[in-house]
């Protein structure tokens, strides 16, 4: 009896035993941090605050205790590395950390082998990929979505190159390859990229060597990634530099906020040189708990560190991995470790390395961690399925004086604004840059305006700005001899617009070409691209290769490929009138005169007397009546319905056709009549002729590469004169240019003339480099020029000069054909073929209504001839006007005695017959 109690008791104690193996009391949690640096400093006592939290409730862990362990990696690398194996053989369920992110890249792979979750909310770097690190947690806003929130910044204040400082390591070089890729998603650019030896090891020359550099550079826009320690030593130096001044911007990225926030108020040291800085601090929304966590602060940290979001993202961390422990144990999942076989027989005089354990519910652990959704200290916490957390925003924080001052808010849903995220998550994303929106951001220097964001570059030299050496047109551009002067048309622009800047442009003007012919513009505007010239001034075309390879101003001229031809003056003739229309326009025109006059006698002629009378007389009446209507002085009333409707119809059509004949001859009498064969680019290209061209323009490979026309029917010509001498001896029959030479050409030789409109839009600008802010800055100045008149001046000043009145030629004004008319006159046919079908149709049914004996016609079978000119006699009957009620009551007083003079007792039978059975006289009236 004995023996078995005692079995009993033993099995019970081996039970106990087994389950505290697998349900351990205490739940073991590492953490890796440098604890000498700001973020570790605040990370362990919010962690601690963490710990205490949870195990004062039970029901979090369900009786359990968290305990977590702190290891002090110490800046080191190889110390962090330590620690996790430590951890590792002490049954750690989790680890949070480490602090820097080339340490989470090595410990991630631990953390994949041993299948403990790795979490931190410092490591940050983009290329920490959970694809290639399963078991490593970002529990904060990696550092995408901070250089989104820069890139965006960027944009926003119209900036295109900025400068990137950084340190470099693995979280800081990976950051700024991000920056570059979302600030070219919006059309910018990191133009220079200075790398300083990571933190802490950066010394103050290290710094000073890529400022100097810097200093030297055009742009001005600089983002400082780094760490606390190297960061502000970088300010420091800046400041010392003068780099803290008007004209500068500083981004710095989310260390900045943590030593504004950690150390409030700031010594004046630091204080001042970081004046008019912008940096991001993770946003956290507020609520009771934040704010009760914040009041605690000073009694948790005993004064020792000021408060920094990431305190709460680290309280946070500790409460998900409780949670998720809690959840795990709840579903009936073990906290058990076991070995590694393939550790089995390793050892090392410090390290037991067989005793490194693999957690047997990692997964399942993990799992539950990505399954987080709670409320936090930072707000709703959950994570996306990219295992990002949902709504990454940030602070827009502005150092000012001895503090900082909120600006805006960005954040992953709507981008930039003026009021915090979360007020925004109910509502449609909204990314248009009408909605961007930021407060007003006080710059190093105390400048409120927003900075140009790049200046020349301080290094002593001047611009080279190549021009065309021109032996012709040299309105434009001119050298004069044996002088460095320059002047023209493009150099008065030019020194115009350089005054409307708002800095120094220090230049000098280098000629191209070899003086005895037009350079080749091509090459000209090449030369940017190779580094020969900063920028090109001069009669340059905007055309679509040269656009490949620079950056153009807005045009400050018009410009466009014309056809230049001879002409020749032709007197008017006495047949100058007929000119408006073309010979088939007359003859239609004059036929249908003919055919509305026929009509309307016809429709007029039973019951209007003045379309009656002897077929002489009455062949008169059509054409005067037809021909009348021209003036509309046609004396013949029309009396039937259908003549009136046909009648004000053609009376439209004449209206229109005397408008246009009158319009037309007034043009053709009143503009210079010149001829010439050639019409436009279009009779050029049809033809053979040999075609001449300004030597050095674009026109040439235009006309080969666009137009098709052969290299042979191509003749290079160098000035004006050439021009002249090649169109009178006809060696070309045409000489294309850009508009601006023709007119200067045009205002000496008023035998030729412009054929046709410009085939080709285009204008002149000047060039400068591939995203040269000059190339914007120059364009708004020449746009002042053209708003305040001044461009106008420039331009009479150099070419108003006295052109011939020679583009409108008679040739150029068209004739009216009748293509212009030919709905007019089939309205106007359509109605008089409805008129005279409405007119027989009518006729024809009163003809067959009359009785046989009126007919005259002896015989039945009486011919179709003789009933065709019976109906003939019928439709030219005079049809006499209905009697008023009063003759016929003076007919009928007659009949029954009475005499009246003013009546004849003789009236047709026929005729009586004819009205009373016309039930439709009211169409022929």
């Amino acid at each position: 009896m004995n023996l078995v109690l005692l079995l009993s008791t033993f099995s019970l104690f081996i039970g106990v035993l087994s389950e505290e193996a697998l349900n351990p009391v205490i739940v073991n949690v590492g953490a890796i941090f440098s604890f000498n640096t700001i973020n570790g400093k605040v990370a362990k006592v919010a962690m601690k605050a963490a710990e205490d939290d949870i195990n004062s409730d039970p029901s979090v862990l369900g009786g359990r205790k968290l305990s977590i362990q702190l290891h002090d990696s110490k800046f080191s690398s190889f110390l962090g590395i330590l620690g996790a194996l430590q951890f590792m053989e002490t049954d750690t369920v989790a680890i949070i950390g480490p602090q820097s992110s080339e340490m989470a890249h090595a410990l991630s792979n631990l953390a994949n082998e041993l299948q403990v979750p790795l979490l931190s909310f410092t490591a940050l770097d983009p290329s920490l990929s959970p694809l290639q690190y399963p078991f490593f947690v970002q529990t904060a806003p990696n550092d995408e979505f901070q250089m989104t929130a820069i890139a965006e910044m960027v944009s926003y204040f119209s900036w295109s190159e900025v400068i990137a400082i950084f340190s470099d390591d693995d979280q800081s070089r990976n950051g700024i390859i991000t920056l570059g890729d979302k600030l070219a998603d919006r059309r910018c650019r990191i133009s220079y990229k200075a790398a300083l030896p990571p933190d802490p090891a950066a010394k103050r020359g290290d710094i000073l060597r890529e400022l100097d550099k810097i200093q030297m550079m055009e742009s001005r826009i600089i983002v400082l990634h780094s760490f606390s320690r190297t960061g502000l030593l970088v300010f420091e130096v800046a400041k010392s530099l003068g780099m803290m001044g008007q004209g500068y911007v500083w981004i710095a990225s989310t260390w900045l906020s943590t030593v504004l926030d950690s150390f409030s108020p700031l010594k004046p040291e630091i204080a001042n040189s970081i004046q008019g800085a912008l940096t991001l601090r993770p946003h956290t929304p507020d609520s009771k708990r934040k704010r009760d966590f914040m009041s605690r602060w000073n009694q948790l940290s005993n004064g020792s560190i000021g408060f920094n979001p990431y305190g709460l993202y680290a309280y946070d961390t500790v409460w998900m991995i409780a949670r998720a422990v809690r959840l795990l144990l709840d579903q009936g999942g073990k906290i058990s470790f076991s070995n590694d076989s393939r550790l089995d027989g390793i050892s090392g005089s410090t390290l037991n390395l067989s005793a490194l354990n693999a957690f047997d519910g990692g997964k399942q652990l993990l799992s539950k961690i990505l399954e987080t959704n709670m409320t936090g200290l930072t707000g709703h916490v959950q994570f996306n399925q990219d295992r990002s957390l949902i709504n990454p925003s940030y602070d827009i924080i502005n150092a000012v004086g001895n503090g900082q001052r909120l600006v805006g808010y960005w954040s992953n849903h709507t981008g930039l604004s003026i009021v915090p995220p979360e007020t925004l998550y109910s509502e449609k994303p909204n990314r248009s840059s009408s909605n961007q929106h930021l407060d007003k951001v006080v710059w190093p220097g105390g400048e409120t305006a927003r900075p140009r964001g790049w200046v020349f570059p301080n290094n002593g030299r001047e611009l080279r700005i190549g021009i065309p050496r021109r032996v012709s047109y040299r309105d434009f551009v001119l050298l004069v001899n044996g002088t460095d002067k320059v002047q023209g048309y493009c150099i008065d622009v030019f020194l115009a617009a350089i005054k409307l800047l708002p800095y120094a442009f220090p230049y000098r003007f280098i000629p191209f070409g070899d003086g005895h012919k037009n350079p080749s513009y091509y090459e000209l505007v090449n030369k940017i691209k190779s580094g020969v010239f900063d920028g090109v001034v001069g009669d340059i075309a905007i055309v679509t290769n040269r656009t490949r390879i620079v950056d153009f101003t807005l045009p400050y001229i018009e410009s466009g490929l014309v056809v230049v031809a001879p002409v020749k003056k032709i007197s008017s003739s006495a047949w100058s009138f007929a000119r408006p229309f073309t010979p088939l326009m007359w003859a239609v025109t004059a036929a249908f005169f003919l055919v509305v006059g026929s009509v309307v006698w016809i429709l007029e002629h039973r019951r209007n007397d003045e379309f009656r009378g002897p077929p002489k007389q009455q062949f008169v009446t059509i054409l005067w009546f037809s021909f009348s209507t021209m003036f509309f002085s046609h004396r013949e009333n029309t009396v039937s319905t259908l003549g009136r409707l046909v009648l004000i119809i053609w009376l439209f059509v004449v209206l229109i056709i005397n408008s246009s004949y009158t319009a037309s001859l007034t043009s053709f009498l009143t503009v210079q009549q010149l001829s010439s064969p050639i019409k436009g680019i279009d009779t050029l290209i049809g033809s053979n002729e040999r075609i001449g061209f300004q030597v050095g323009s674009f026109a040439e490979g235009y006309l080969m590469e666009e137009l098709n026309i052969p290299k042979s029917r191509l003749v290079p010509l160098g000035s004006p004169e050439e021009y002249a001498l090649a169109l009178e001896r006809r060696n070309v029959a045409a000489v294309i240019d850009e508009r601006p030479y023709v007119d200067l050409f045009l205002s000496e030789h008023c035998e030729y003339s412009v054929r046709g409109q410009e085939f080709t839009k285009s204008g002149w600008g000047f060039a400068f480099p591939r995203d040269s802010p000059l190339a914007i800055d120059m364009s708004t100045a020449i746009l002042s020029l053209s708003e305040n008149g001044e461009l106008q001046k420039i331009h009479d000043r150099w070419l108003s000069k006295r052109a011939c009145s020679s583009e409108n030629s008679e040739d150029d004004i068209e004739q009216l054909d009748l293509k212009s008319f030919w709905g007019l006159f089939v309205i106007c046919g359509i109605a008089c073929m409805l008129a005279l079908l409405v007119y027989f149709w009518l006729m024809f049914r009163k003809f067959s209504r009359l009785p046989s004996e009126e007919l005259d016609t002896t015989s039945p079978s009486t011919s179709r001839s003789t009933r065709l000119q019976t109906f003939l006699s019928f439709v030219d009957e005079k049809v006499e006007k209905p009697k008023s009620s009063s003759k016929r009551k003076r007919e009928s007083m007659s009949r029954n005695g009475y005499h009246i003079n003013d009546e004849s007792p003789h009236r047709s039978g026929r005729m009586d017959r004819n009205m009373s059975q016309n039930g439709d006289s009211w169409l022929t009236q």
